[in-house]
């Protein structure tokens, strides 16, 4: 980093973020190695980003950052770099972790506490997200999901991080280009402008958490599901993301042979639940969490939360995408299958459920009413990635039963895997 600054100016590498940023010693270890390797004497000329992850991470961030800015040392760090702290937040992990509801609501509150905090600590804060390609990876409409946060998250810049496969579309041409920055300032703009109206009030705030909860609890059972993990394994494209060499990244982290949901990078895990057309981390445990407060009496409650809260209407709105991506007939074989038809009835009942109650809340007679050209997008880019899925999933049939032409059969889920991530744009 410091050859790289010699160079090309402090601009050319002046960022270092830690993933999984799980306790204090994640950043002033970092701090540290920074001022043993290179900068002993001087100030640190890098800004450190926790990058809080997990649902733990992210419970755990407000008292982590309290603890660090009460260090004189790492305070005077801050003051160095003019008195800003970035942050980044992991909707991909956060998802894989504790489902799409509680993830996103989860992310929501960590920015607040955090603002609270550095306000009181006169730090300015930034929050850089880690938004993917689809919904369950923190994608869908920028501009949507940044007019919707709170006044009292912290709005002095708006940074993300933009999906390989969707840098073309929004930035291939200047009037692309032009559009999508026009997006994300106006997002920022309306913000400050409409204070009042994405204010929630505690009584929102409640039916928010207690559909966060209830959704969690349904997807950490499925997570829990004794055939969930071969379920991957077996019958989606899951191991063939790494041989593919399409990530940034391994599929999953470590060497363990067992194959572990937290050991799973999100890519991965969230492009073979995309490939199969299931797009289970987009909306499992809504419908479950909807119908138990429809259930209470609370239909018009819900009703009013979506028609006035603009934060949980963007959330049900990119959930109506993913939902709108599924196809569950791609592989209905699997509920004859002996081993896995548990689970895949578990998987297309909460699809319908999920369906049914965001259409009931919403009171839309389909999905993605008020979203006709984008409807319409996905609906021709789902007809062109179809062919291809069907003969990925007759390969991967071949192969379960140890075809004497498995190479063969290999070679064609790797590469019907490249052409169905930049044909659905954003599958992974």
């Amino acid at each position: 980093m410091k050859d790289i600054q010699s160079k090309n100016g402090e601009d050319g590498c002046n960022r270092y973020i830690i993933s999984n940023s799980e306790d204090v010693f994640s950043v002033l270890f970092v701090y540290s190695l920074l001022k043993w390797a290179c900068w002993k004497d001087g100030q640190i000329p890098i800004d450190i980003i926790p990058l809080f992850e997990s649902m733990e991470g992210m419970t755990n961030s407000e008292s982590i950052m309290k603890e660090l800015f009460e260090i004189p040392e790492y305070r005077n760090h801050i003051s160095q770099r003019e008195n800003t702290q970035t942050v980044m937040l992991g909707f991909s992990d956060g998802t894989k972790d504790g489902g799409y509801l509680q993830a996103n609501w989860s992310i929501f509150k960590t920015k607040e506490n955090i603002s609270a905090l550095c306000k009181q600590y006169d730090i300015k804060v930034i929050f850089f997200d880690g938004r993917g390609g689809p919904p369950a990876r923190g994608g869908g409409k920028t501009h949507r999901f940044y007019a919707s946060q709170s006044n009292k998250i912290a709005n002095h810049a708006i940074q993300l991080t933009i999906q390989g496969q969707t840098i073309t579309s929004k930035f291939g041409t200047k009037e692309h280009f032009i559009h999508n920055c026009e997006q994300i300032l106006t997002a920022g703009l309306s913000l400050s402008l409409f204070e009042k109206e994405n204010a929630i009030s505690n009584e929102s705030r409640e039916i928010i958490e207690t559909l966060a909860k209830l959704s969690f609890k349904k997807y950490t059972e499925l997570k829990n599901h004794k055939k969930f993990i071969p379920y991957l394994e077996n019958k989606s494209t899951l191991k063939y993301y790494s041989k593919a060499n399409i990530g940034s990244r391994p599929s999953k982290r470590g060497n363990k042979e067992k194959l572990d949901l937290k050991d799973l990078r999100a890519i991965s895990f969230v492009g073979s639940w995309s490939q199969l057309k299931q797009n289970v981390p987009g909306y499992f445990g809504i419908g479950t969490a909807i119908k138990a407060l429809v259930d209470d009496g609370k239909l018009d409650r819900l009703k009013k939360l979506f028609k006035d809260v603009p934060f949980f209407k963007a959330l049900i709105l990119n959930s109506m995408m993913s939902l709108s991506k599924c196809y569950f007939e791609l592989t209905a074989y699997i509920a004859k299958d002996k081993e896995f038809k548990e689970l895949w009835n578990i998987l297309f009942e909460e699809y319908k459920l999920s369906k049914q109650m965001m259409l009931l809340i919403s009171e839309y007679k389909i999905l993605m009413e008020e979203e006709p050209i984008s409807r319409s997008s996905i609906e021709i880019r789902e007809q062109i990635v179809l062919p291809l899925l069907v003969i990925q999933q007759y390969a991967l049939q071949k192969i379960e039963r140890n075809s004497e032409f498995k190479n063969y059969y290999e070679k064609i889920v790797k590469r019907s895997l490249y052409g169905n991530i930049n044909a659905s744009r954003n599958s992974a």
